[in-house]
Parts: C-alpha cells; sequence; structure tokens
C-alpha cells in the first residue's frame, strides 16, 4: 500500500504545510514498521487516532490500523533517544493559539521523530523544499524559528539549540555524521 498517497487521499487540507510534514512522518513510519507499531515515539494508539481523525479523517479504516507495537520499537537502528527533549524544546517555543495542545504535541512529536532520522529535515517530513519546513516552524514555534538568524540547517540549528541548554561545546545532531552533505554543515565555525 502507498501510505503517503492513501493519507494525503484523505487530508483535511492538501495544501496545509503541517498536514504535509505529518504525512510524511507518518508514510515513512508506516512504510518502514508497518500498520501495527505506532508511527510517532510518545504519542499513544489514542492521540495517533485522534491525529488521524483530525488532519487524516476516514485514513485509519482505509491503511486498517491496529496498533499492537509502540513506537520507536524498529530493529532498524532507529535513534530515538532525543525524542523527550527535542519535544521539551518545540512545546517551550509554541505560538498562543497556533493549535489546541493536543495538536501542538502531536506536531511537537513528529519533528522530533523525523528529527531522529538521517535525512535533512524537510527531506524527513517529505515537504518540497526547506523553505515549506521554515513557514511550518514559523507557525508552530516562532520563538525557536526566530532565533535561526543566521539561515543554518534546521535539524542542525534544533540540534545546536539543545546543546546551549545543555552547555556542550560540540555539537550535532544525531545522524549528521552519516549525512553526505556533512562537511557544509559542519566546515570551520
Amino acid at each position: 500500500m502507498d501510505y503517503h498517497t492513501t493519507l494525503m487521499r484523505h487530508a483535511a487540507e492538501p495544501n496545509d504545510v503541517t498536514l504535509l510534514a505529518l504525512a510524511g512522518v507518518l508514510s515513512a513510519a508506516f512504510d518502514e514498521d508497518g500498520v501495527e507499531t505506532l508511527p510517532i515515539p510518545g504519542l499513544g494508539a489514542d492521540e495517533t487516532y485522534g491525529l488521524l481523525a483530525r488532519w487524516f479523517p476516514g485514513a485509519d479504516s482505509s491503511m486498517k490500523l491496529s496498533f499492537r507495537t509502540p513506537a520507536g520499537t524498529s530493529q532498524r537502528g532507529s535513534r530515538y533517544d532525543d525524542v523527550d527533549i527535542l519535544v521539551r524544546l518545540f512545546k517551550e517555543s509554541v505560538a498562543p493559539g497556533a493549535g489546541t495542545s493536543a495538536e501542538v504535541n502531536c506536531v511537537a512529536h513528529a519533528l522530533a521523530r523525523a528529527c531522529a532520522r538521517s535525512q535533512h529535515l524537510w527531506q524527513e517530513l517529505r515537504l518540497p523544499s526547506r523553505s515549506e519546513l521554515s513557514e511550518l516552524l514559523a507557525y508552530w514555534f516562532p520563538k525557536l524559528a526566530e532565533k535561526n538568524v543566521h539561515g543554518m540547517r534546521w535539524k542542525k540549528f534544533i540540534y545546536r539549540q539543545l546543546c546551549e541548554r545543555e552547555a556542550l561545546a560540540v555539537c550535532q545532531a544525531s545522524s549528521c555524521g552519516e549525512c553526505a552533505e556533512f562537511a557544509s554543515c559542519f566546515g570551520p565555525e
């Protein structure tokens, strides 16, 4: 089954950047782990069904979801150790009125899952370009987005924010060392 196509067929607002990002995260998780594993670490079954009902009404039935396994339990070397601190970072910079607390929780956890993956953040979210990721972050988490005054790549920037909070001198995202563009992100600074 093409999970991304199925999700987009049920999309409440097909051009909404939040919806596009959530479809990217969910479809990647379903492609990797199937429909019996919760797709986003930190979100339980009720929250996941709520996310689907809000942004992709009817998709759960079309995909015949039956969650039996917690998220992040894949044996494929997933890196979800940073989820809690990433979610906390996102929630600390949430825009008042951006969404309900449940929606903010879903978006923050989806972004944290995407940050733990190996590609650039906008690619993990299956967004057309980096500018849509900037739009997404500016809408939901403007206090964080406003700090990226030098246009740093988002995943690098987000992990840099975490490291500054922890007063760490050397900092990189968990998957940056594997990236083909490592030298362009981590040149002399």
